[in-house]
């Protein structure tokens, strides 16, 4: 027997990600987001939604571009204080002692100390109530060196990436269970 939760934002986990911008005067801001994910293949493209209101909601709608910076485990103080301050108040690179890095193909900086990142340029928006869902179309994927798995893809273990639950607390990745498309197989029979 299910118990009722009653009608949430409840998912798991949830990426905690740095959205990358220029504020309206060209200063290098970012705000965590988990709400956020891969919206489709053909063109590659990512979602997130943002809040009418805040600085990068702004942002993304001036410049037209963001950036998606996938932070790992270590970051995660910095991760948490740039979802608890406005980028109108604070110079949260500085303050978390980040490093701006503009990107090659969008007006977006992204974070030189993430191990993964996503220039975006902005592909759609969709009012949702209290939440825009900005689809942005990814440009590139950069990545630092050294990251790859042995199936030439980018090893999740070795970006140690930050997950957040819902409830309010940051995780790592935990154990392998199985290859993708693979370990089901045996149910086809």
């Amino acid at each position: 027997m299910k118990k009722s939760h009653g009608a949430k934002t409840l998912a798991f986990p949830l990426p905690a990600y740095l959205i990358g911008t220029y504020d309206p005067s060209g200063r290098p801001n970012i705000m965590t987001a988990a709400w956020a994910g891969i919206v489709c293949s053909e063109p590659p493209c990512l979602g997130v939604a943002i809040r009418a209101g805040r600085l990068t909601h702004e942002s993304i709608l001036k410049y037209q571009a963001f950036t998606v910076n996938y932070p790992k485990a270590s970051l995660a103080t910095a991760v948490d204080y740039a979802g608890l301050v406005s980028g109108r108040d604070q110079d949260k690179f500085a303050k978390a002692n980040l490093t701006a890095i503009e990107g090659s193909l969008v007006k977006a900086p992204y974070v030189a100390e993430c191990p993964v990142v996503a220039e975006c340029r902005l592909y759609k928006t969709l009012e949702l109530g209290t939440h825009t869902l900005f689809v942005g179309e990814i440009l590139d994927i950069k990545a630092d060196e050294g990251l790859e798995s042995s199936e030439g893809g980018l090893d999740i273990v070795k970006i140690d990436p930050i997950v957040f639950a819902s409830g309010g607390h940051y995780y790592k990745v935990g154990a392998d269970l199985g290859k993708a498309f693979s370990i089901g197989l045996s149910l086809r029979k």
